[in-house]
């Protein structure tokens, strides 16, 4: 019945206008792949990628996600957002040993400093905490800035000391979660992940001025 369902879904907005927004199809699998656009050919799915193109069997895609995308502040208001939670970063950052740039580069890529930013997965806040990783670190409210900010440190920590200090890895975790890289051995081949891993390291060397690859836990 749901691929019935999502069969009359992906067929009805095959007829749409394709915009400018990307999506992302969701494999069984587990995969995320980030497309520009899809149409289904009977049995099989046409996914437009960045760089080509993919068939995959319809029956394989499980939903077609919008991507999450939370607007950039312009570069003045985001440096006075930043500076605003600045006192709460460094007190995280002392309390559980993490570079201040660090979390200051993951809650810029993940929310623009968007304290009530709620993903389509239904990660909450300026570190987009998902409700299964508040609830282990004790978070009461999520959207509260010094609690979100304490406890997506507390996790980063855990990640990096998991990874022994690799950042990527610990990254890719936090994005996918930590069974993806397991079950990949490293960074998962999801372009989404990739990219994300990406941008956080890009922006922690910009703000520190070191390498990103390995960072004390």
């Amino acid at each position: 019945m749901r691929q019935a369902i999502l069969i009359s879904i992906f067929g009805l907005l095959a007829l749409l206008p394709a915009t400018a927004r990307a999506d992302y199809a969701v494999l069984r699998s587990g995969a995320r792949l980030h497309i520009t656009s899809y149409q289904q050919n009977g049995d099989t799915m046409h996914l437009v990628i960045d760089g080509g193109s993919v068939e995959v069997p319809a029956e394989s895609v499980v939903d077609i996600e919008p991507e999450d995308f939370f607007p950039a502040n312009p570069a003045e208001l985001r440096s006075a957002i930043s500076s605003h939670y600045g006192s709460l970063v460094r007190a995280a950052a002392h309390k559980h040993g993490v570079d201040e740039n660090l979390i200051l580069s993951v809650i810029e890529v993940e929310s623009n400093f968007n304290a009530h930013a709620v993903s389509r997965k239904s990660a909450q806040g300026l570190m987009q905490l998902i409700p299964a990783t508040a609830a282990r670190y004790s978070v009461a409210n999520v959207f509260d800035p010094a609690q979100n900010i304490d406890a997506g440190t507390h996790y980063l920590k855990d990640l990096l000391g998991q990874y022994r200090g690799n950042l990527k890895l610990a990254l890719a975790a936090y994005n996918a979660g930590p069974e993806m890289v397991a079950r990949y051995g490293g960074v998962p081949p999801f372009p989404e992940t990739r990219a994300y891993v990406r941008r956080v390291t890009s922006q922690y060397e910009k703000a520190s001025g070191r390498s990103a690859l390995v960072v004390a836990p």
